[in-house]
């Protein structure tokens, strides 16, 4: 039996969770792709079947190779049919089991509740992630996740035991979220940050011994690794022959690198400062728009220097250098070098990145805790009033924001408003 104590936290989260999102059990579809996946979709429409599974696994439409979100919207057509609510209800319990799986994650590996609750509560609640949420067609990133995370999971049992059967288990929950989408084909590298912190299966050894493990824990993630080239084979042959690549103009490589480069950074601007989150934000790059200068490429690229150095710098520090390469390496696929659509970023790819750079900001804040509990000092009660801030900031912002979702009208006349041009 739990306690009320240990039920404290994801009451907690659920309730956060639902102060935002609730209200999207009242929204409609909306017409920005919606109706290729749900509404205009016959084979959608015809419910769960041999035919429809048939399908699922063999379509590359919308650009697509993802069977099991084609899947579970055919389920939900057989449950809830055209009415909209069940759709979105279905959106919102994926996002609070992932919450959910966020925390037990990091309780499970640090033994740290109060970080590990912080780190969850941004992820339920920050207004990057109303997008994945509110919208329908973006079911990918909730299945994505949850089947990451619980791969996740399954990766902190392997590395208990190092069983073939929890390999197995490790092995298949992956492949299950590349089918989902693809986004995932570098949680593999995830697995190994992991294994640095908080798993430590890396010890504290030096020089040749650290090689040697560094050696070993990296050929284990082969076969996963495998699954991911696989996996990026079939979603580039599969966008290629859909369309996706090409979308009328090329944008040379430097152009594309550029744009990485300086989305690299608005992503983190838009982490500490949510405004103006729009459903399509324009690439520079594309006929018409306001290209980046070269002061501004320069700037993006000196600031993730710069705190990349400052985290190899403070190594000892674990979750700062793990949090962020897990930002940096789950980006990565969707930073734009290889461009697919018209879009210059977008705020649904932070879905699973965005917990790296929370990690490493809840356990900074943690460790400040633990240091200052003995003494005083005016760092504890800052990291207190930082984190509640954080989150009800979070709370307020995200409501606000996934309200812009109800309908397609409301949707496309704020992207309108806050990217003029767009």
């Amino acid at each position: 039996m739990f306690s009320l104590r240990q039920l404290a936290v994801p009451v907690l989260l659920v309730v956060a969770t639902l102060l935002v999102y609730g209200q999207v059990i009242e929204f409609e579809f909306t017409n920005f792709d919606d109706n290729l996946y749900v509404t205009d979709n016959p084979q959608v429409k015809a419910g769960v079947g041999a035919a429809g599974i048939r399908w699922a696994f063999t379509t590359g439409h919308a650009s697509n190779w993802h069977p099991i979100t084609w899947f579970s919207h055919m389920v939900d057509w057989e449950l809830f049919g055209a009415d909209p609510a069940g759709h979105h209800a279905t959106n919102l319990l994926l996002h609070l089991v992932n919450t959910l799986l966020v925390f037990l994650f990091f309780q499970r590996t640090t033994g740290r509740e109060g970080a590990s609750a912080w780190v969850a509560m941004l992820f339920a609640v920050h207004p990057l992630h109303v997008e994945s949420v509110a919208w329908v067609s973006e079911r990918k990133d909730l299945l994505s996740g949850f089947f990451a995370l619980l791969c996740i999971h399954a990766w902190v049992s392997y590395a208990k035991d190092e069983r073939f059967r929890s390999y197995l288990l490790v092995a298949a929950l992956l492949a299950m979220g590349l089918m989902a989408k693809p986004m995932l084909v570098t949680l593999p590298f995830v697995l190994l940050l992991l294994d640095y912190w908080p798993l430590k299966r890396f010890g504290e050894s030096a020089g040749l011994a650290a090689r040697e493990t560094f050696r070993r824990l990296s050929v284990e993630k082969l076969p996963l690794l495998l699954l991911s080239i696989v996996s990026s084979v079939t979603t580039l042959l599969v966008q290629r022959s859909g369309g996706a690549m090409g979308i009328g103009y090329e944008i040379p490589i430097h152009l594309r690198l550029a744009n990485a480069v300086v989305s690299y950074v608005r992503y983190l601007g838009k982490t500490f400062w949510p405004g103006e989150l729009s459903l399509l934000y324009p690439h520079p790059y594309a006929p018409g728009g306001l290209p980046w200068s070269s002061l501004q490429v320069a700037m993006a690229a000196l600031v993730l220097v710069g705190i990349t150095v400052a985290v190899v710098y403070m190594r000892s520090h674990r979750h700062l250098i793990v949090g962020w390469l897990w930002f940096v390496g789950m980006l990565f696929p969707v930073i734009g070098v290889v461009q697919v659509g018209g879009q210059a970023m977008a705020d649904r790819y932070t879905y699973l990145p965005l917990i790296g750079v929370f990690a490493a900001i809840a356990f900074a804040g943690d460790r400040a805790l633990v240091g200052f509990k003995t003494r005083p000092g005016i760092l504890r009660p800052v990291t207190i009033v930082l984190a509640c801030t954080s989150v009800v900031a979070s709370v307020l912002v995200a409501r606000a924001q996934a309200s812009v979702w109800h309908d397609s009208l409301s949707l496309l006349g704020h992207a309108t408003r806050v990217t003029p041009g767009n």
